[in-house]
């Protein structure tokens, strides 16, 4: 099924790709890409600078939103929106140049980047909050530094300082999900950033869900802060689409597993049908699925391929 036609039915709430990116305008997409095998990515400061540049030519070329950013060794991290239907081609611009002029400036050749760029297009906005916190803590996962906010390449330091200087970047897209009153979105968002360093994450180029896990880690720090952030419906309102959150889907599984997920019940196999083809849309396999619900892989098949 085609993923369009998945958001519009409501069963994603964050869709992972690598190739047949979406291009739809409004939508939210955490952008990764990095350097080929160990190679550097970045080696001056001068390089750093030069992406940072580029970055803000090219979001004013193709009107892009920055909403958060981070710049590592060897990888990067983009949380943006489109305006119009051009993502393909702004990444394409701005990786093309990039490595155009790195390898023009070091005298190498072949291919700099590792493949193309991975999209994460995100619909809850607990992720979203979840991605930017993890966006920002790369360097304390890295070991380059102990406190995100000493970190030169990123934009950590428009989330957390008060008087921090006016940007590309709008950081009020995301602390618009805390507190209503100005300082106190920082402040939030300070106090997530060092609770969120103690927790124990994955890599997201290789773990497609580590954001997902971290984000369930925060929210049970955080359970009231979380609640309050998914209520808004921040993301949605910006793509118009209507989803059913994580944490929703959670509760209908936990509903569904005090009746049994082998209940007759009509209105229970569709309830079955909906959370499975949501997990299956969040890039669960079918066997993980099983585990997860406490059902067999027969099972999962069957209740896809029933006509309820």
């Amino acid at each position: 099924m085609d993923p369009l036609d998945l958001i519009q039915q409501g069963k994603i709430s964050r869709y992972f790709r690598a190739t047949r990116k979406l291009n739809t305008p409004t939508l939210v997409s955490h952008i990764t890409q990095r350097a080929a095998g160990k190679d550097p990515l970045f080696i001056e400061d001068d390089d750093y600078l030069f992406m940072l540049g580029l970055l803000k030519e090219i979001a004013r070329k193709y009107s892009l939103k920055i909403f958060a950013f981070c710049l590592m060794p060897n990888h990067l991290h983009l949380l943006l929106s489109p305006n119009e239907e051009d993502l393909y081609d702004a990444m394409r611009d701005l990786f093309a140049r990039y490595a155009r002029r790195f390898n023009r400036k070091y005298e190498r050749k072949g291919h700099l980047f590792g493949g193309p760029y991975r999209q994460s297009v995100c619909f809850d906005d607990r992720y979203l909050l979840a991605a930017s916190l993890y966006i920002h803590l790369n360097p304390v996962k890295a070991e380059i530094e102990e406190d995100p906010r000493h970190y030169r390449w990123s934009s950590v330091r428009l989330f957390c300082e008060d008087n921090a200087p006016k940007s590309f970047v709008d950081p009020d897209f995301i602390l618009g999900l805390l507190s209503k009153e100005g300082r106190k979105k920082k402040e939030e968002y300070r106090r997530l950033l060092m609770e969120g360093g103690g927790i124990e994450t994955d890599h997201v180029l290789e773990q497609e869900d580590a954001i997902e896990r971290f984000c369930s880690k925060l929210a049970s720090i955080f359970p009231r802060l979380f609640r309050q952030v998914d209520s808004q419906k921040h993301v949605l309102s910006t793509s118009g689409i209507d989803l059913l959150s994580m944490e929703a889907l959670d509760r209908q599984i936990k509903d569904i597993e005090k009746e049994s997920f082998y209940s007759r019940n009509p209105k229970s196999k569709t309830a079955r049908k909906f959370i499975i083809e949501q997990l299956i849309a969040r890039g669960f396999k079918r066997s993980e699925i099983a585990e997860k619900i406490g059902v067999s892989r027969k099972t999962i098949y069957n209740i896809l391929n029933s006509g309820t």
